[in-house]
């Protein structure tokens, strides 16, 4: 008990360093699990995966991922872009992956069970060279 009291400072950075370990796994059960660029791209490509920009119309028109549609996060419930099958994978962007990560947890709880946020949201698409368009 004495070396504790004495060496606190040991303790308090135990305790920070094994937090930070844990908390990429806290956030994301409880926002889903993320994917890469590349995997999303599968998902796209060989399983019919809908890309969903969760960004605000101004952002999504500063740039945004091909073929990507334009949902706003506060108005994805029940939105008529939407895809009416429920089993069909959905990618979830944004520009820093956070928004995206709520998104796929509420798109999750309506349904979509194979809802998933990008990772690193439009940032790590650009860093994998994938295509970004601007709208007009």
């Amino acid at each position: 008990m004495n070396f504790l009291i004495e060496n606190w400072f040991l303790l308090v950075a135990a305790l920070v360093s094994g937090g930070m370990l844990l908390w990429p796994l806290l956030v994301s059960g409880s926002q889903g699990a993320a994917i890469g660029p590349a995997e999303a791209v599968q998902l796209i490509n060989r399983e019919k995966g809908v890309l969903i920009d969760v960004s605000e119309p101004e952002e999504f028109a500063k740039g945004h991922a091909v073929g990507a549609r334009n949902i706003p996060f506060g108005q994805m419930e029940g939105h008529k872009s939407l895809p009416s099958n429920k089993a069909l994978p959905l990618v979830l962007v944004c520009p820093t992956g956070a928004r995206a990560g709520r998104a796929a947890g509420m798109m999750r709880k309506l349904g979509y069970e194979k809802a998933q946020a990008l990772a690193g949201g439009l940032k790590a698409w650009r860093d994998a060279n994938l295509p970004i368009e601007k709208s007009a």
